[in-house]
């Protein structure tokens, strides 16, 4: 097991500790600006990156070659954004959880930014914060959760997204 992950967190569909636990939908309505907790850290290492430019085929050199990449603007191959992006899907069932739902769906994201790359090598984590909670007609919530990707001894996160989620009765 990687040291950089709490035992749960290595088994696909598993997570540890969750920091927010919610007993219905309806709770997330009076959680608007409370800040929910962060995720565990993970390495992003050269085959997660490699893997990703695989499944997307986007093998730009700045992500999947590190002699050229070592020379670069960056010093090292980077992971793509939208490989960081889509580890916020890894990170949020480890923040938070809604009890009470029959499914939660994500609805899509209001604004997606990028404000710093990740190197190889470099660790990441997720921070959570309810920005918005609606009760939607029919029943269930939808919310916006703001992730935040920080990555491990930098100044600025990786990324940023306002997720919107739909929990249903």
């Amino acid at each position: 097991m990687p040291a950089d992950r709490s035992p749960a967190a290595g088994r696909p569909g598993s997570v540890g500790r969750v920091t927010a636990v919610f007993a219905s939908p309806r709770e997330l309505l009076g959680a608007v600006g409370r800040h929910l907790g962060r995720s565990h850290w993970i390495t992003i290492d050269q085959d997660r990156i490699n893997l990703f430019a695989d499944a997307t085929g986007d093998h730009q050199w700045i992500h999947v070659d590190p002699q050229a990449a070592a020379r670069g603007p960056f010093g090292a191959t980077i992971a793509h954004g939208y490989l960081t992006l889509a580890l916020t899907n890894l990170f949020l069932p480890e923040i938070m959880r809604v009890e009470g739902a029959s499914m939660g769906v994500n609805y899509g994201a209001n604004r997606v930014r990028f404000p710093h790359p990740v190197t190889a090598g470099s660790r990441v984590r997720g921070s959570a914060v309810v920005t918005e909670a609606v009760e939607l007609p029919g029943g269930g919530v939808q919310a916006v959760v703001t992730i935040t990707v920080e990555i491990e001894g930098a100044d600025k996160p990786a990324c940023v997204v306002e997720s919107v989620s739909r929990f249903l009765p």
